[in-house]
């Protein structure tokens, strides 16, 4: 997973995107956009492993669709972790084995 996040926060720098430091909560912001943006397709109708394709500004295919958006979300959080050095890997084995130990059904919220 590291190298994954290594990958893609490389390629946000190269493209430019840490030209000028972000704060923290517009990072998060634009974790959020990307939930949002695959709750519009689900609201679309799209189904949810369709990924379909539009022609973007450069004239170039552009993958659309739930999966893809949710993978815009793991791009996002990868690339956050580059940024702040975060070992996703470790923070993901950690917690899911603290998940393990978790009663059934906790926390008692309705949604």
């Amino acid at each position: 997973m590291n190298k994954l996040v290594k990958e893609a926060h490389e390629n946000a720098v190269a493209h430019g995107w840490w030209e000028e430091d972000r704060s923290f909560g517009e990072v998060i912001a634009l974790m959020h956009s990307e939930l949002s943006e695959a709750l519009e397709e689900y609201r679309a109708g799209r189904g949810f492993t369709e990924i379909y394709y539009t022609t973007d500004k450069q004239g170039q295919q552009k993958p659309e669709g739930i999966p893809i958006e949710l993978a815009d979300e793991v791009i996002r959080i990868f690339d956050a972790c580059g940024r702040y050095g975060i070992d996703l890997n470790e923070a993901v084995s950690i917690k899911m084995e603290y998940n393990k130990s978790r009663p059934y059904k906790h926390g008692d919220k309705v949604i």
